[in-house]
């Protein structure tokens, strides 16, 4: 019966890392580290929905998850902008991503998120929002994503990741320098935004703090294709490609054993502590991703 969906072990010093692989099943040497003989992942038979769908790392998630042959469920404001990404999609991308189940509507609105789970029978749900806070709003995050969690309470749904950025709560220090000066700065607006969307999970009475969540912060964005590695680490962060968060957010919500419940990983790819992050025309599915 085909699953429904609606959306390793490399390691840098003192950090540990994720292998995003379908299956794990030789030995994995990590540095410092006897090799250590992972089993494949248990995964749980889910529905997801995917917000922010439209953006370079919900685009990834949706995407993915059709190349599988699982279904998916998302929520769009425009369904024109729901392209092929780049990373994974290569000489298709920009072309119409086809086969997912689209609800069009607003992630602020309480309505249009529980339009998304009804009938759906979802179990899972991956929240990639984003957007610049002139144009969605300076309370977008945090506001969709309590429409999210009162949803995920009334239909009954546990599993799910939001992700952040590399710098949110009580990461500040895993970003470069130059970031911090964004963020204290021009970006300061979203960072509370940010901040407040997180708290919803990790703050003594967040609403959310009773799901099953993943709190994902990764460093710098790129568009490179996946290279199918994750460090989660406690220094600073380098640069990891959106369909890497995406393949690391999808396990967050599918394999039954998934390391990082509860928890907020900071994430960054093997290349190092270098950072770059696109500003290009693909990626602008970000900044308003709602």
């Amino acid at each position: 019966m085909m699953l429904r969906l609606v959306v390793a072990l490399a390691a840098l010093s003192g950090a540990s890392s994720f292998r995003l692989a379908s299956s794990l099943v030789g030995p994995q040497r990590t540095q410092g580290l006897a090799p250590r003989r992972m089993c494949a992942p248990r995964s749980l038979q889910m529905s997801i929905a995917v917000f922010g769908a439209t953006g370079g790392v919900g685009s990834e998630v949706v995407y993915q998850t059709l190349a599988k042959g699982e279904a998916v469920t998302c929520l769009v404001r425009d369904k024109a902008r729901l392209n092929i990404p780049e990373g994974s999609g290569g000489a298709q991308a920009g072309q119409p991503i086809s086969g997912a189940h689209v609800v069009q509507g607003t992630v602020t609105s309480q309505s249009d998120v529980d339009s998304v789970f009804e009938g759906q029978d979802v179990t899972g749900v991956v929240v990639a929002l984003g957007g610049k806070t002139k144009d969605v709003g300076p309370t977008m995050l945090t506001d969709g994503t309590t429409c999210i969690v009162n949803a995920c309470k009334k239909y009954g749904v546990k599993r799910i990741a939001v992700v952040t950025s590399i710098g949110a709560g009580d990461s500040e220090n895993q970003a470069p320098f130059f970031f911090k000066m964004l963020m204290w700065t021009v970006m300061k607006g979203i960072f509370e935004d940010k901040n407040n969307q997180e708290a919803l999970f990790l703050g003594p009475g967040g609403i959310g703090k009773d799901l099953e969540f993943c709190v994902v912060r990764p460093g710098g964005l790129n568009l490179e294709p996946p290279n199918g590695i994750v460090n989660v680490i406690d220094g600073e962060a380098g640069s990891i490609a959106r369909a890497d968060v995406a393949d690391f957010c999808m396990k967050a919500v599918s394999d039954a054993d998934f390391p990082y419940i509860g928890k907020s990983p900071c994430i960054s790819s093997d290349k190092g502590t270098s950072w770059t992050k696109d500003r290009t025309a693909a990626t602008q599915g970000d900044r308003v991703s709602n």
